[in-house]
């Protein structure tokens, strides 16, 4: 297959078919650079060699009743993890005045459980007014399933955009959870929408899915447009449920992204949790196909030094970007 051809027809409005999206995902890994290539076609004619930075803090650990087989928070894991309630006002800010430091453009609220209280909404809410006087940051809350009510009030309140990843498949989904179900996921992404939040949802990979349910869910993303979709890679962590999977190697996660590219075109693809462990030294190609990354660490896993994305962005020659209120302010 001719991938720059194929990038070419994508940027001109081309679905691919699932023969094509397959052959990416099955592709000998002497195709890979002209894969990505062709990635970078399309990610170059939507997003030039611009890279959005995102920071996470994590506003509540542990103590979720959900039973995600994924997750060190779940009420079935085991991890030994640093568990707490739902962080002040204070602690937001201060993250948030680290973010801007750091020329992150987009701060996440991040919490865990199944879904935001009154009392969290409200202290999200306060913290974010004060955001975006002050920092002028995108702001990105994700605080499980969402209601009506809680997401017109964190609209109101200056959020910008509401993550509630997919995770995997329809067809898989009751493997990696049974607490929920995978319709209550898109309907919490559908209410961020109705209420004018941007919506963020992304997926997992290497949670003993099929390469099928690698492209239904990059398939399902594009119906469900997506503003941001973060790429996870599994960073299996003993206690959980799905400890010990490695399906894993960088070659196939760079194939992954690129097809969430193709399928995604103009979309911001991030690459997300598990990068470091599961791209290793290829982390730089991840960037010919996604535009976007996390800084620093994750909810309850390290991520690598910062000073080494950065030195890897400027070797890479692409350009950080900035919040339009931020860039003025700095």
């Amino acid at each position: 297959m001719n991938w720059i051809t194929l990038a070419h027809e994508v940027i001109e409005g081309k679905i691919l078919n699932d023969e094509e999206a397959m052959a990416i995902l099955q592709a000998d890994d002497d195709e890979l650079l002209p894969i990505m290539q062709g990635a970078f076609t399309i990610r170059k004619h939507y997003f030039g060699k611009k890279v959005k930075l995102n920071m996470i803090i994590n506003a509540k650990s542990g103590y979720c009743p959900e039973n995600c087989g994924y997750c060190s928070q779940s009420s079935i894991s085991a991890a030994p993890i640093e568990k707490y309630p739902f962080i002040t006002k204070e602690e937001i800010l201060a993250g948030a005045k680290q973010a801007f430091e750091n020329k992150i453009g987009t701060f996440c609220i991040v919490a865990s459980g199944r879904g935001p209280t009154r009392k969290d909404v409200n202290v999200v809410s306060d913290a974010v007014k004060e955001i975006k006087e002050m920092y002028g940051l995108k702001v990105c809350a994700c605080l499980g399933l969402l209601k009506d009510d809680q997401a017109e009030q964190l609209k109101d309140a200056g959020v910008d955009r509401y993550n509630h990843n997919l995770n995997t498949s329809s067809r898989h989904h009751d493997y990696i959870t049974t607490s929920h179900t995978y319709e209550d996921r898109v309907n919490t992404v559908e209410i961020a929408k109705k209420h004018g939040l941007s919506p963020c949802s992304g997926a997992i990979i290497g949670m003993r899915e099929t390469k099928e349910d690698v492209i239904d869910i990059a398939l399902a993303l594009r119906a469900l447009d997506a503003d941001s979709i973060p790429v996870n890679f599994l960073n299996a962590i003993e206690g959980t449920k799905l400890a010990g999977t490695k399906e894993l190697n960088p070659r196939y996660c760079l194939k992954v992204l690129a097809l969430f590219r193709y399928i995604n075109p103009a979309k911001e693809i991030r690459i997300a949790g598990g990068r470091e462990i599961n791209l290793g030294s290829l982390q730089p190609l991840g960037l010919y196909a996604a535009n976007s990354i996390f800084v620093g660490d994750y909810l309850t896993t390290e991520g690598q030094e910062e000073n080494q994305d950065y030195a890897m962005l400027r070797d890479l020659g692409f350009e950080i970007e900035l919040a339009e209120k931020q860039a003025a302010l700095l």
